[in-house]
């Protein structure tokens, strides 16, 4: 078995970091000041601290929906990118902004109307019923002012996966790296009350994330309209809303399956958490302690999987042939395993650590710790699965993505997790190994998927 079948050059490895290098730098500081964020709020206690982790929760699924229509259009982005047709990109920008600006009206409808209900979900667990009430409340807080900021979390994701796209992975980057810093100062200022402000709590914490995506957006768009030589798809972008008829339908095509799959995937990650929580309400606290540094050091797998998606769609939009793909896509895979192999070893060495800077129970921070540590065993599975996901995407194929993906996910993952939480008595430990360890299952779909060889294929058509 020859080594350099799996493994590249010194310019291979200089120009993927030089793709995934920012697009990871950018995500560790976000979810390192969400994690800042976190440990700010759960000095305030455990129950604001938990209504928070319940909301984000569900946000989480309205942002993976905004991420799952953006890259459904930038699979064609990526291929128009590569094939130096700035017109083709320009209708794919157009197309994510419409689309955006509908889930968000979508999205902000749901949570006022069902916002309450969805709360009480994670609400059913072993606890009092005072306890429960305060993770309500909480919880409805932070929604209230969180729904201001959907709007420019989706406009900013259509600019920067548009960037990223084309190569500009720099300015994303950016803008991520001064929104956080403007989060981060405001959450000193306004969750505890210093310089004069007073102290808001879970609101401030939502207060100040929102008036971060204003910046971020604004660095973003700013950067894009005023470089237009570097990015001219910008040119005329809003000067007409329109979209080739072909393109629409063939991005509704590939890229629908993309949207409903982010959808499902979320959602289903939502009743998982849900189900865990049916053992009590302090596997809510520990779930989110664990889940904060996780989200630190998955950026590993996550930004590789970008790249993997990135790399080898313009690969396939340049025409390049079948085995030079498949040879850049294997290679890349195998940098994202060891690289991640790296990133899970760390986690499992802060395992005891972080859980401890919580103002929490010692029992939350042993399950926090536990939850931690088969992450980190989990991450290198995590790392494989992401990446030849990203790899069926790159070609167009969304419905195998989702038939991989989150049809996974509902009819393994959460019929397994509700069955040993409704129908067995089996403690939250080996209940949370079981379920995280179906991605080694999952790791075989994908391997199968990937040497089939039916997603190597150009589709950026515009006509």
């Amino acid at each position: 078995m020859r080594l350099n079948r799996y493994l590249g050059n010194k310019q291979f490895y200089k120009s993927t970091m030089m793709v995934a290098l920012p697009i990871m730098i950018q995500n560790a500081i976000t979810n390192f000041v969400g994690m800042l964020d976190n440990i700010m709020v759960g000095q305030v206690g455990v129950a604001q601290m938990s209504g928070v982790a319940i909301v984000n929760q569900l946000l989480f699924v309205f942002n993976l929906c905004i991420f799952g229509a953006v890259s459904g259009a930038g699979i064609f982005t990526a291929q128009f990118a590569g094939s130096k047709d700035h017109e083709g990109v320009r209708y794919t920008f157009r197309f994510k902004i419409l689309t955006c600006l509908v889930l968000t009206a979508i999205g902000s409808a749901a949570f006022i109307l069902a916002g309450e209900p969805l709360i009480r979900l994670y609400l059913t667990g072993e606890g009092t019923p005072e306890e429960a009430q305060l993770f309500l409340d909480y919880g409805q807080q932070y929604l209230r002012v969180m729904l201001f900021g959907l709007l420019p979390f989706a406009l900013t994701n259509a600019y920067s996966g548009t960037l990223r796209e084309n190569g500009q992975t720099m300015v994303p980057m950016i803008s991520g790296i001064s929104a956080v810093l403007v989060n981060l100062v405001l959450n000193y200022v306004l969750i505890f009350g210093h310089f004069g402000f007073k102290p808001m709590g879970v609101e401030g914490a939502a207060l100040a994330t929102v008036i971060s995506r204003y910046v971020e957006l604004a660095v973003v768009a700013v950067w894009t309209h005023t470089h237009k030589e570097r990015v001219p798809f910008i040119q005329g972008a809003y000067k007409s809303l329109r979209i080739p008829m072909a393109l629409t339908k063939g991005i509704m095509i590939k890229g629908m399956p993309l949207l409903v799959n982010e959808a499902l995937w979320s959602s289903g990650m939502a009743i998982l958490n849900q189900c865990y929580s049916v053992r009590a309400l302090e596997v809510v606290s520990a779930v989110n302690i664990s889940s904060t540094i996780c989200n630190v050091f998955n950026v590993c797998f996550i930004a590789m999987g970008n790249t993997v998606g990135i790399l080898v769609g313009q690969a396939l939009g340049a025409g390049k042939s079948e085995e030079e793909v498949r040879d850049l896509d294997r290679k890349l895979i195998v940098f994202s395993v060891l690289f991640c192999l790296i990133f899970g070893l760390a986690l499992a060495a802060v395992s005891g650590f972080f859980p401890q800077i919580y103002d929490a129970s010692q029992s939350i921070r042993d399950l926090a710790t536990t939850f931690i540590l088969i992450a980190a065993l989990m991450m290198p599975f995590h790392a494989y699965t992401n990446a030849a996901y990203f790899t069926l995407r790159s070609g167009g194929k969304t419905l195998v993505t989702f038939l991989f993906d989150s049809c996974f996910v509902w009819t393994v993952c959460i019929p397994l997790a509700w069955c040993l939480a409704h129908l067995t008595g089996i403690p939250i430990v080996p209940m949370y190994f079981i379920c995280q360890t179906t991605e080694i299952l999952k790791c075989f779909l994908g391997g199968y998927m990937l040497k089939k060889g039916s997603w190597i294929q150009n589709i950026a058509v515009k006509n």
